[in-house]
């Protein structure tokens, strides 16, 4: 029966997987965010709990545990101050897995480990990407591209705080229900600069969307005339790839990518085996016509 085994054994003695895993803790807390398999992970996110847990403590004993556990004592100060300030309010779930595929080699499971609410939290990051990419496809709704360059989007902060503070889980807001859920997510223990932070990097990436399809289109037109040889050779690369779709978009990057296999009303689930698979790409008509 399978009592009593917390961890894993990674086909390693006591001793060696009891260093490996504090080596893998003592990394995360110094540098916030680590990449390894999945399974080590899982057993390290569980040891760094811990730790975080002694450092809300703050008792003399909790400060030798941790101490005594990590392989550089010089960190044991930040658990004890930086990350417990950090997660005073947080009762609990201090880390956060992405998987990150499979490693090259021997095809293992590959995950990033990170810290939340730290200065590299990736879902912070991810977050910030949708807003940008959500509100830029309702305003090409109203205004084309260029005049929306012209003008630009002042209000992302405004609409940051009105989805923070919105109760609705429905399609009724500016942002789509899973985006307005990990934005609550990612700013719950968060400050207010955390809000414009977010509003700022949304904003950024908004207008790295908005700029690039144009300014390769300007590019593009005038290396036409051109040979391969020249310097705007290289922005070929810029245009839209199998699978890309672009914001304000009728298709989903799924839906493109399934391409001739992704149902549809016409085939209603029927498989089509003898058909090579055929990747599309998004030609919505506003990025057309400018």
């Amino acid at each position: 029966m399978k009592h009593g085994v917390a961890f894993r054994k990674f086909s390693r003695t006591s001793s060696h997987r009891m260093l490996m895993l504090r080596n893998l803790v003592t990394s995360l807390l110094q540098h916030e965010q680590i990449k390894t398999t999945l399974p080590k992970a899982k057993d390290t996110a569980r040891l760094a709990e811990k730790i975080i847990t002694l450092g809300k403590k703050g008792d003399l004993h909790a400060f030798n545990r941790a101490r005594s556990f990590l392989l550089q004592p010089k960190l044991t100060p930040k658990v004890f101050t930086t990350l417990a300030q950090r997660y005073a309010e947080r009762p609990g779930g201090y880390t956060r897995i992405h998987k990150f595929g499979n490693r090259q080699g021997d095809n293992a499971p590959h995950a990033i480990l990170e810290l939340v609410d730290s200065p590299r939290d990736l879902r912070f990051e991810m977050t910030a990407r949708a807003v940008g990419w959500e509100l830029l496809g309702k305003r090409l709704d109203n205004d084309g591209p260029r005049k929306l360059a012209e003008s630009g989007v002042e209000d992302v902060e405004e609409v940051v705080k009105q989805e923070r503070a919105s109760e609705s889980r429905g399609w009724d807001g500016q942002l789509r229900p899973w985006t307005r859920w990990s934005l609550k997510k990612v700013l719950k223990f968060r400050d207010e600069k955390a809000v414009a932070e977010l509003a700022k990097k949304a904003e950024d990436h908004l207008d790295n969307l908005l700029a690039k399809p144009i300014a390769a289109k300007s590019a593009l037109e005038k290396a036409s005339e051109q040979t391969a040889e020249t310097p705007y050779a290289n922005l070929k690369s810029m245009r839209l790839r199998a699978g890309q779709t672009v914001p304000g978009g009728v298709r989903s990057a799924l839906s493109l990518a399934q391409g001739a296999l992704g149902e549809t009303w016409i085939t209603a689930r029927r498989q089509r085996f003898l058909e090579r698979r055929k990747l599309g790409i998004d030609k919505t008509p506003l990025w057309e016509n400018p």
